[in-house]
Order: C-alpha cells, then structure tokens, then sequence
C-alpha cells in the first residue's frame, strides 16, 4: 500500500519554476548582451531587438491576464484590448507632459496636437499627468473601474457565453469610435508620439531602452506569480468550480458574480500595466489598439500556447507575435491574416488544449500510476 501525500500542492510547479527562471534570467542577460558586448560581438544584441523583445514579454503579461479570465473562470473577453489601450494612454499622457518646450509648437503645457487644434487650455482629464506616481495610479485605475463597471452589470445581469463576448467586442468598439474623435482630447486618429523622457531619462537611449525591457520581464514574472497564487488558492478553486458548472456554485451558496468581478478586475488591472510598459518601447499608442481585431488576437494567443496553463498563454504570445513580425516582413506579408487563421484552426482541431496543454496531458499519462510509483514494501520474514 502507499502513504497519502498530505503535503499542500507546490504554488509555482516545476514548469512554472522554469518559466520564472527563463523570464527572470532574460531580464538580466538582454540587457546585458545589449550594454556590455561592443557591436561588432557576435552575442551583441541591438537596441532595436530589445525594444522587439520587450514588446514581446508585454504581449504575453497581456495573454496572462486573458488566460486568468478565459481558463479558469470560463469568461470568453473579446475586448480585452480596451484595458491595453487604456493602461497605454494613461502612459502616454505622462510621456507627452514630458515633451514641454520641445514640441513642434514649443507650448510648455499644451501637447502638440492640441495647439494644433486651438485648444485654449488643458483639459481636466490631462490634470496630475506630468507627475509620475499619478500616472502609474491611472495606469491601474482607469483599466480597473471600467472592468469594475462593466463587470458589475454584465455579471449580476448573468450575462454568460457569446453573449457576454459580443458585449465585451462591442465595448471595446465603442472606445475605438470614441478615440478616433479629435474633440475628446486623445490625439484623434494620430495618437499620441513622439514622445522625449520618462523620468528625466532619454526614452531612446540604449540605457532607458534595455531597463524597460527588464521592466517588462520583471512585470511578467511578477504577473504569473500573482495569477498562480489566485488560481491556487481557495478563490481560484472557487473560480474553476464556476468555469465549470456555475449554477452548481450558486446553489452552494457562493456568490458567483462577486468572484468573477474579482478575477475581471485584476485581468483588467494586468493588461493596464501591460500596455503601459508596450507605450514607452513602441513609442506611440493610437486608436487602432481599440480595434476588436487585436483582442480576438489575444484569444489566438492564449489558445495556441495553452488556455488554463499560464505559462502557455505567455509562450503562445511570444510565438504568435514573432511569427507576426517574420512573415509581415517579406512576400508573405498580405496574406498573414489567413495564416493566422489557419493556425487557430489547426489548433482547435488537432491541439484543442494548445501546445503547453497538450504537453502536460502527454506528461501525465507517462506518468505512472500511484500504486506504482510507491516504492515496493519488503516481504515479510519467516518467524523463526
């Protein structure tokens, strides 16, 4: 017979111990190969790969925050680009408070786009931006009570499957047509560019470059810590239970709506610090980031590396986004949509579960059974 393991399960896993150590050791080594090696070094890795990569590791903390909805609440988000764009603008803000005196029309406190359509002052919602802490609390304020609202109605309305994603689209299309508009005070279809400092450094020196991309992988890593500790805890058992069967958790006692608010909420909140650290190394962030197409992108994403996993939602955004920028690149540019397409399909149909998923499915049934597994008990000996 084998003895019962009474031990509590482990909150990171070997794979997640993994992922923090690749994540963690990339947040060191990057940079490094970028600072230290001369150009001409063969391991030397440009400032332009490294604004890429940080890009990257931004997408995957913007995964993370859709896998935390989608794979163990059940919550299908098909604008979840929204809270991206909005944790974007916020950054944004701040960066063009910034610029001053060195903006085209040289306005010490009016952004350009501004002067250029005869606004008088700033607006009020400009007001606190050129402080750094205000702009951080906004990066996680503005994201978090439009999920806080949104959330609020949708669930306690038990809004559930498509058509709470048609909602969730419709919302982030709204803001889309919203920020288009030149008179809300956003930049219009332009945006917000050409921005010069944050925190008083060079945004595009080399140094500021390479300490954003270790910001964004310290931000992921950090990220999937706070979501495997949700997921593992008494309130992530809670929110599987819903995933799975809602109306059983209701009649249990367990206010459903309330726990799916949580979950939203900080999804919200991790796709606001996602986007915020993507502004700063793109350098822009415009209308287009509304778009539903680039948060039905994200479910791609999540999808192809694993939804319910974590650490696949990560893998499958830096695959997806790397594949992006190859292919768009050279003859296959036009025809990248289709491809991308394509790979969702293949994946629903022969990796359901996404290659992370897939993996751990192989992995268990490897593994052999309990009984097994336990070390054999020695025969018992002749009384003598």
């Amino acid at each position: 017979m084998s003895t019962l393991d009474t031990r509590p399960p482990a909150l990171l896993g070997t794979s997640g111990q993994i992922f923090l150590a690749i994540t963690l050791g990339v947040a060191v080594l990057v940079p490094a190969l970028n600072l230290l090696l001369p150009p001409d070094s063969p391991f030397y890795i440009p400032t332009y790969v490294v604004s890429l990569l940080g890009k990257y590791l931004t997408y995957a903390l913007l995964a993370l925050s859709v896998d935390l909805i989608w794979g163990y609440v059940g919550i299908l988000s098909l604008g979840h680009g929204a809270f991206f764009a909005l944790g974007g603008y916020a950054m944004g803000m701040y960066l063009m408070r910034q610029i001053g005196t060195r903006g085209v029309y040289g306005d010490p406190v009016l952004p350009d786009f501004m002067v250029f359509l005869n606004w008088k002052e700033l607006p009020w919602f400009w007001w606190g931006f050129d402080m750094f802490p205000y702009a951080a609390l906004m990066v996680l304020f503005a994201p978090g009570v439009l999920a806080l609202v949104f959330g609020w109605f949708a669930f306690r309305s038990r809004v559930t499957g498509v058509y709470l994603s048609i909602i969730t689209q419709a919302m982030t299309f709204a803001l889309l047509l919203a920020f288009f508009r030149n008179d809300m005070g956003f930049g219009g279809n332009n945006g917000l560019t050409d921005f010069k400092d944050i925190l008083g450094f060079n945004i595009q020196s080399d140094g500021t470059r390479a300490t954003l991309f270790a910001l964004s992988a310290l931000a992921l890593a950090g990220g999937y810590v706070l979501c495997r500790f949700l997921v593992r805890s008494h309130f992530g058992k809670v929110l599987v239970a819903i995933r799975d069967a809602e109306t059983r958790v209701r009649f249990t006692g367990y206010r459903a709506e309330n726990y799916k608010l949580v979950a939203f909420v900080v999804s919200a909140m991790l796709a606001g610090i996602a986007g915020a650290l993507y502004v700063p190394q793109v350098g822009i962030i415009n209308p287009s980031e509304f778009s539903p197409a680039n948060s039905i992108e994200i479910i791609v994403w999540v999808a192809v590396g694993g939804r319910g996993t974590l650490v696949g939602a990560a893998l499958g955004a830096v695959l997806v986004n790397y594949a992006k920028t190859y292919f768009t690149s050279g003859l296959l540019a036009p025809y990248w949509l289709f491809m991308l397409g394509g790979l969702f399909v293949a994946v629903t149909l022969f990796l359901p579960k996404g290659i992370v998923g897939t993996f751990y499915e192989w992995r268990e049934k490897r593994r052999p059974p309990p009984d097994e597994a336990a070390p054999p008990l020695a025969a018992p000996t002749a009384a003598e």
